[in-house]
């Protein structure tokens, strides 16, 4: 029982380690500052331009959003 209890300590620890390190600290991107910035990397490297990104439309609050905020 001892050893099984180790084992089982050892590989959740091993896996909290694995993925502590995923992801990064920062904000994140919009679909939109996505496509803005990827045109710019593909213009930068003289790549063919993806298409123009369209500016995401003002969304309009719904009566629930007061419960989640």
């Amino acid at each position: 029982m001892n050893a099984a209890r180790l084992l089982t300590t050892i590989m959740l620890l091993a896996a909290l380690g694995a993925t502590a390190a995923c992801g990064r600290r920062a904000g994140l991107d919009t679909p939109y500052d996505a496509a803005v910035q990827a045109r710019k990397d593909a213009e930068k490297a003289g790549q063919p331009l993806p298409p123009e990104p369209q500016k995401p439309v003002k969304d309009k609050p719904f009566f629930l959003d007061k419960l989640i905020q």
